[in-house]
């Protein structure tokens, strides 16, 4: 059976007062990132620069 999730069916109160570190920024990361700034939390992304 398939499950689906929402945003009403997630309680983020225990992480909304941390800082979320996001490392690297590729397509995973990038998406990560943005979904949970969406939510109103707070992300701070770590990459290394291409070589």
């Amino acid at each position: 059976m398939v499950e689906n999730f929402n945003e009403s069916g997630g309680n983020l109160s225990f992480i909304s007062s941390k800082v979320i570190s996001i490392i690297g920024y590729g397509s995973q990361g990038r998406a990560q990132a943005l979904n949970l700034r969406d939510s109103g939390l707070n992300v701070i992304i770590g990459n290394i620069e291409d070589k």
